[in-house]
């Protein structure tokens, strides 16, 4: 079992299941798919809570009801959420469009500025993930890297993201670096970066280092919606390293949990998480108790 330490968004997603695709100046009819529990903190924290690990998420919500609900959900399902703060006002629900073929739109308001504390003492922790704007992750972030694994995704801009390994999608990466991505990947993640890995859905996932390039294809799956796969993924990567495999093993088990996760009804990883986990860890016995 890992410690880690999450600093990731925690929202209630308000799903509205469209009739058709979205186009410009189109009308459209949706069903209202009610709300859950968002965000890349439960998006993340719940397969490594189920994977056995000792989750804590940092993150902000409202003094107000939905605020209410999202600590409890979140609780409830076994993360601790003791270093989530409360801010005076509302918290804003996330509006997640989902169109037939399992693409979504996500419209959500401007995020508050979330100012994080002083760092903790990282020698508690075996992991910290960021994927959060909030003001002082750098900070967090230079501190923790002599410590634990520090992995970051990569910011919607060019902010910096000290880590020893960045994660991104294909999507997100387009149209930000015309040259070398590894160079790319240093500029963002400083000189500590190990691995810059780059998802590009069915297509799979490559990563970027100073020793080259290694690509690891995609699971099949059957795509119901694509909310929180990347987070999914992250979190299937981070259980993998701090489960002593090898990076392309992480990378193939982070994979497994994409394709789960896109093949579930909710941003969260879906029941079929748990049976992938029950599976893998009865293989886990069988073998220990074949061994001499």
């Amino acid at each position: 079992m890992a410690n880690v330490l999450l600093v990731a968004n925690l929202n209630c997603d308000r799903i509205l299941l469209l009739d058709k695709p979205l186009t410009s100046g189109g009308r459209f009819h949706y069903h209202d798919g009610g709300q859950r529990l968002g965000g890349g903190g439960a998006n993340t924290g719940l397969g490594l809570v189920w994977a056995g690990h000792r989750v804590a998420l940092v993150s902000q919500v409202g003094r107000d009801k939905v605020g209410d609900w999202l600590l409890a959900e979140t609780s409830t399902a076994g993360i601790d959420c003791h270093l989530i703060s409360r801010r005076p006002g509302n918290t804003c629900e996330m509006l997640l469009m989902m169109t037939p073929n399992g693409d979504r739109t996500i419209i959500r308001p401007q995020r508050p500025v979330f100012e994080l504390p002083a760092p903790p003492r990282w020698q508690r922790w075996d992991v910290l993930y960021i994927n959060s704007s909030a003001e002082g992750a750098v900070s967090w972030a230079k501190t923790a890297l002599e410590h634990c694994l520090v992995v970051g995704q990569l910011a919607k801009d060019e902010r910096q993201r000290p880590c020893h390994i960045l994660i991104t999608s294909a999507s997100d990466l387009a149209g930000r670096a015309s040259g070398d991505l590894w160079q790319y990947a240093k500029g963002i993640a400083g000189d500590s970066l190990q691995h810059f890995i780059v998802t590009d859905g069915a297509k799979g996932a490559r990563a970027y280092s100073e020793a080259g390039t290694l690509h690891v294809p995609a699971r099949p799956a059957n795509v119901v919606d694509t909310t929180g796969a990347g987070d999914v993924y992250a979190a299937g990567l981070i259980h993998g390293l701090v489960s002593a495999l090898t990076l392309q093993q992480a990378m193939e088990e982070a994979a497994i949990w994409a394709a789960i996760a896109v093949e579930s009804e909710s941003s969260t990883p879906g029941e079929a998480l748990k049976d992938h986990l029950a599976e893998k860890e009865a293989e886990c016995h069988t073998t220990a108790t074949k061994a001499p």
